[in-house]
């Protein structure tokens, strides 16, 4: 048995925020997380927060500072790898020192582990204890990954006095420099789909190469909703001889964050063409890297490099997470929502928490409160709400935008504005009220309703955090956005990372008492919703390529459906819930079955 990840369940990126010192707080346990490193802002904050609380040196890194945003991220990384490495050797020694210690850690572990095997075999022979489990540890037990998440997408060009720097100096691009020239050794996870751009500047950094051993210092990960996603950007970096090491499969739909809905494409069936297409995937990208490596005279790997599929998105009970790994061959499974309930492992202030405990089902949905044009999962009764509305009602809309990260949109100004922006809202209501008299009341209305919409992320994605930590808010009052997926109506209460984590592997039920559907299930629902609100909002003016992509998506739900009904019939798993799942499915394609689709009028 080799040194290799003790868990088989890891906490995604969330927010901004709420993850941004996850590693921290559960890494020596042998749990990997994901850092957001979008907000340098925040993170510089937490840099100096954290210098302080473990008595570590400390030099503020301004905006004047050359090359400041990499710099933060870079230096941040590095605090907390420090951290986490003294924090696991302590870790380690209370193990073998004290064996209540050690029996409450291996309550914790996966009950089919080796590991788990191993440390319980020792504990019971009981000779030379301590230092059989130091070597135990040394060679089986590693702390949990710090991984950090880029979002592709949000990548704005900067400027100097009106001058736009060079394209390395873009949001995503700093950020990934920070990470590239950090001590970690472990992942950037890349979401929201390809840059190009920033996917050919991975080239310039060494680290994300195979040494002559064949190991990867710095991996990739991709976050993709599909298999064909997966196989262009895979290849598009293998033929630049960079390999990825993880596809991160996430739900379309059911997931905390911004949703990127697939055209009907169920997950279900996007995890079985996975399986299937496994092979595939490494073949075709392994084949690509050696000829990029060769051509580039760097060492070439002969077999392919290891690569790990992993699952997030809705995910409730030990029964699934069990299911996906063992019916799917999933590596690992993402847990994210569930855990901002539990205070050891995520930021997030009291206030927040105790809004996400008590919110039920109808209190989750899907919005529009993202400025960038992307459907956001959200709930209802946030302290941003409160405040944005408050703005409103004393015809001062729109945020100040102290951050700009989403400031992408061009429409009045080639340096980018963010749709969210007090400046960009006052332009677009001074529009409306030029066009009010061809417009009705009631047109008027929902113009405005859909200018006010939009949220400012980067302060309220971040706020949690300040508050948390009693440091000090400056600038205009946004209060706090939160993005959980709609699997966190389930959970009801605070609870603790222990509590947590057996309850991820069938030791412990922290779920409230209620008729929580099957996260297939639930997914499936979101979707149908989502088709009928589409054709629900169309107007005449519809082309048809939009006609034959709804067409599509019914399509792609019926025949998603049918293969629930054959894997439902077939499976030992759920049994107990099997005859509810059966009748949700029936009841989900009557309903896909009644959606009309429009009539595309020929003149």
């Amino acid at each position: 048995m080799t040194t290799k990840n003790v868990h088989t369940f890891h906490i995604p990126v969330m927010g901004l925020a709420y993850t941004i010192d996850s590693p921290m707080r559960v890494a020596h346990y042998g749990i990997s997380s994901v850092i957001s490193i979008t907000d340098d802002e925040l993170i510089e904050k937490m840099r100096a927060f954290y210098s302080r609380k473990f008595s570590l040196p400390y030099r503020e890194i301004t905006q004047k500072c050359h090359d400041y945003r990499a710099e933060r991220i870079k230096h941040y990384l590095n605090l907390v790898d420090t951290v986490v490495k003294d924090k696991f050797e302590r870790f380690k020694n209370e193990l073998a020192e004290n064996k209540t210690t050690l029996e409450n850690y291996i309550a914790l572990l996966p009950n089919q582990s080796e590991f788990k095997k191993g440390l319980q075999k020792l504990a019971a022979e009981g000779l030379a204890f301590k230092e059989n489990i130091k070597n135990y540890l040394t060679e089986h037990f590693a702390p949990g990954n710090i991984d950090v998440n880029i979002m592709t997408k949000v990548d704005k060009e900067n400027y100097d006095k009106n001058e736009p720097l060079p394209v390395e100096f873009n949001d995503a691009h700093a950020s990934l420099r920070g990470f590239a020239e950090s001590n970690l050794t472990s992942s950037v996870v890349l979401s929201a789909g390809m840059n190009p751009r920033l996917y050919s500047y991975f080239e310039q950094f060494p680290v994300f190469y195979p040494n002559a051993g064949g190991q990867l210092q710095k991996k990739i990960i991709l976050k993709v909703s599909d298999f064909r996603s997966a196989m262009i950007q895979g290849n598009f970096l293998a033929k630049k001889g960079l390999w990825v090491s993880e596809y991160r499969i996430e739900s379309g739909l059911n997931c905390g964050g911004h949703a990127f809905a697939t055209d009907g494409f169920l997950m279900g069936p996007i995890l079985e063409e996975f399986k299937a297409k496994k092979e595939q995937l490494i073949q075709s990208a392994h084949e690509l890297m050696v000829k990029a490596l060769q051509a580039k005279n760097l060492p070439t790997p002969t077999e392919p490099l290891a690569l790990k599929i992993t699952a997030q998105g809705g995910v409730g009970t030990a029964e699934e997470h069990e299911f996906l790994l063992h019916h799917f061959d999933m590596d690992a499974v993402g847990w994210g929502s569930p855990f901002l309930l539990v205070p050891e492992a995520t930021s997030v202030d009291e206030a927040t928490r105790t809004l996400l405990a008590q919110a039920k089902e109808k209190d989750f949905y899907l919005s529009d409160i993202s400025p960038l044009g992307v459907l956001f999962n959200t709930v209802k009764g946030m302290s941003n709400d409160i405040w944005k509305q408050k703005r409103i009602d004393e015809n001062k809309a729109g945020s100040s935008c102290p951050k700009k990260f989403l400031a992408l949109n061009k429409e009045y100004d080639s340096q980018g504005m963010c749709t969210a922006s007090k400046k960009y809202q006052d332009i677009k209501l001074a529009e409306l009220e030029a066009q009010k008299d061809q417009l009705s009341e009631i047109e008027i209305r929902q113009k405005q309703n859909k200018i006010f919409e939009k949220s400012c992320l980067c302060v309220g994605l971040a706020n949690a955090s300040y508050l948390e930590n009693e440091m000090e808010v400056k600038g205009q009052q946004q209060g706090v956005v939160i993005c959980p997926g709609p699997n966190l109506a389930y959970f009801d209460r605070v609870v603790s990372l222990a509590d947590m984590v057996k309850h991820i592997y069938g030791n412990a039920n922290v779920l409230a008492d209620n008729n929580r559907p099957h996260m297939f299930v639930k997914e499936l629902t979101m979707y149908v919703d989502y088709l009928k609100n589409e054709l629900e909002q169309f107007t005449n003016d519809f082309t048809s390529a939009q006609l034959k992509k709804w067409s599509a998506f019914k399509s792609n739900l019926l025949s998603g459906m049918e293969y629930y009904s054959n894997l439902f019939s077939n499976t030992d798993y759920f049994v107990r819930e099997k005859q509810a799942i059966v009748q949700q499915l029936q009841q989900c394609k009557a309903a896909v079955h009644q959606l009309e689709m429009p009539v595309l009028e020929t003149v």
